[in-house]
């Protein structure tokens, strides 16, 4: 599956974003999707996952609150709404996807190419 992630810019701090994830490919619907994220100097890391199905979703506790994952396995796309941003939230967004469910230690196998999101003081 490919992923090709769209959505992110500059934005004031307080301010929203809606990422969105395009994946191709007729087993979308398969897919356990998420979200990461990299900073400047950090690791990668996790920001939020959702089931194939929608019906559960998981949030790092950065973001919990203020971030909401959904998904449309029509358009087979994935998004990431994101209220209330933060300067800390600067970052390169990345999708992914994995046909294994979420949990612990979730390694997806398939990833975008990454958006850049900049939040300003």
């Amino acid at each position: 599956v490919q992923l090709v992630e769209s959505g992110g810019g500059l934005v004031q701090a307080g301010g929203s974003l809606r990422l969105s994830c395009a994946a191709s490919g007729r087993t979308f619907s398969s897919y356990t999707m998420g979200w990461f994220r990299q900073a400047p100097g950090k690791e990668r890391e996790f920001v939020a996952a959702i089931n194939w199905s929608g019906s559960s979703t998981y949030y790092a506790d950065s973001v919990k609150g203020r971030f909401i994952i959904s998904r449309d396995n029509a358009k087979n796309t994935v998004y990431l709404q994101m209220n209330s941003l933060k300067p800390e939230d600067t970052a390169v967004y990345y999708c992914a996807a994995s046909l294994s469910t979420y949990g612990d230690k979730w390694e997806p196998y398939y990833w975008g190419q990454g958006t850049q999101v900049t939040v300003s003081s």
